[in-house]
This record gives C-alpha cells, structure tokens and sequence, in this order.
C-alpha cells in the first residue's frame, strides 16, 4: 500500500472543478483523483488533461449515491490508505427561468449541496490523515446575510446557523425547515430566502464550522482543517456563462486552501475565504467592497 499523499475533488470533470484538479496536478505533491458521477466524461477529462501534461487518476464518485462513496473509500484504503486533501466541489443550480415549482427546487438543491456532501464528508472523514486539508465549495451566495427573508425571523434564522453550540443535527434540522416551509409556500415569511441555492451554500458553510470545531477536538488526527471558499463568478455551465472569471481564475481561491502549509497559528480554521483569498467574518454584513 502506497503512502503517496491524496488529493480528491468531487465533481472534477468540468467546470472549477476540472481547474482545481489541473491545479493540483502542477502543485501538489502526490496523487490527484479526479472523480465524477459519469465515468465517461469523468474519463475524457482526464484524457483533456493528460493532453497537457498531467497526470490524475480517474474514480467514480457520485456524492447523492452512498454506495459509490463507499466503494471509493475503501479503494483509497486499499490502494493509498487515506486522504490528503478534500475539495468538496460537485453541486448544482436551478437556472434563474427554471419552471420546477420552487418546492421542488428546495428539496433536490438541498439533497444535493448540502445533505449529499455532508455524507460523503461522513464516509471520507475517517480516512483523512493527520493534517488533511478540506475545502468546501461554498458561494457569495453562501454568506450568513443571504438568509434574508422577513424580519425578526431572519435574525433568528442566521443566529442558529451561527450558534457556536450548532451540530449537524441542528443543522440538518435546519435544513429541514427550509425545504418544508418551500414546500407550504411560507419560507419567506419565515425568515427563509427566496433562493434554495444560497439556503444550500448557507447550509455547507455553516457545516464547515462545525466540521472544524470537531477536527479540533479529535487530537488523534491533530491539523486537519475545513474552510469553505467562495470562488468568485466563473464562466461555468451553472453560471450559464455568464461569469468574467476564468475557471483557472475560480480555482485560485480552493486551491489556496487545498494547499495550505503546515498548521500554525496564521492557518484559516472553519473560515469563509473570499475568491482573492480574503478571510471574512461569515457572521457579520459584508465590507462593501464585497459584492453578494
């Protein structure tokens, strides 16, 4: 069994994801995993990089099926024996003229970016080896202020979300909320936005929170840390193309944190990193520099 370092990033065969992969390849010093849900694009990919020069690997990996995680788990332990760094990646979005009833959009964005990738962090994590990097693929959209439905309940909302005593219970819990107030028409009324991607990237930033007060508490893996990242408005399929950034340029951010040095007392923990790699405060109003 290798003990070659690891990197994996979810959702790779397209998009920042593909860019974060072709980054780590340059970067990082071991063995980058690819994976995807469609093993032949997940594949061509991998050939698109292998024509540059690179040379990742290839694993099918579809985070809302628990079995594939499962088998790509114990894959790694065969074959590596654990993971190095994490990105967290794979999502989706609704188009802005989708005619899914919004009900419909709340319950499958939520499955997806928040409740599929918290069990692939659940089935990975006990494989992360001691000073693993985990970089989850929030958003502007994933800022605390974009629960901004009517007052006082929003306050209540972004106060649970923020509560240094939330769980991943509470959160899920939370999430649950949202999807069933979606589907009763009254989120907003609420305190719920009128968008089920920001309720989602809201959701797997505050996760991240609570995912390093966890890796702090578990001193026999010290130096693992989790951030979450808002890449910046990229030219991707989600975005409809309609993003300035380049891919290359939404990866700068993820990779940053995937390649964090050694821990020390400078090393952003659970923090919210904006796309020019700007640690926020995730609890307080942006600058207004910062656009959302």
């Amino acid at each position: 069994m290798s003990t070659t370092k690891v990197a994996v990033v979810t959702g790779g065969n397209k998009g920042i994801g593909y860019a974060i992969v072709k980054g780590l390849c340059e970067k990082f010093d071991g063995i980058v995993y690819l994976t995807s849900r469609d093993e032949t694009r997940g594949k061509a990919s991998v050939s698109e990089l292998n024509k540059l020069g690179f040379k990742p690997l290839f694993h099918v990996l579809d985070i809302e099926k628990q079995n594939t995680v499962v088998a790509f788990k114990e894959y790694i332990m065969k074959n590596h024996g654990g993971i190095d760094v994490l990105v967290n990646n794979a999502a989706i979005a609704y188009k802005n003229d989708a005619k899914e009833p919004f009900a419909e959009q709340a319950e499958v964005t939520v499955r997806v970016n928040f409740t599929s990738v918290l069990n692939t962090c659940r089935v990975l994590f006990p494989i992360l080896r001691a000073g693993a990097r985990v970089v989850n693929v929030s958003s502007s959209a994933g800022h605390l202020f974009r629960i901004n439905g009517e007052e006082p309940h929003s306050s209540k909302l972004r106060e649970r979300f923020s509560s240094p005593d939330l769980t991943e219970d509470k959160l899920c819990a939370l999430m649950e909320e949202f999807v069933q107030a979606a589907k009763a028409g009254d989120h907003f009324a609420k305190g719920w936005p009128n968008s089920a991607y920001a309720t989602s990237k809201v959701g797997l930033s505050a996760l991240t929170r609570v995912q390093q007060r966890a890796f702090d508490a578990d001193t026999s893996k010290p130096g693992i840390v989790a951030n979450h990242v808002h890449p910046g408005y990229v030219d991707t399929d989600m975005t409809s193309h309609k993003g300035p950034l380049t891919i290359e340029e939404g990866a700068v951010a993820p990779l940053y944190l995937a390649l964090l040095p050694p821990t020390d007392d400078k090393t952003p923990k659970g923090a919210y990193v904006w796309q020019d790699k700007t640690i926020l405060d995730w609890t307080k109003k942006l600058p207004s520099d910062y656009v959302v």
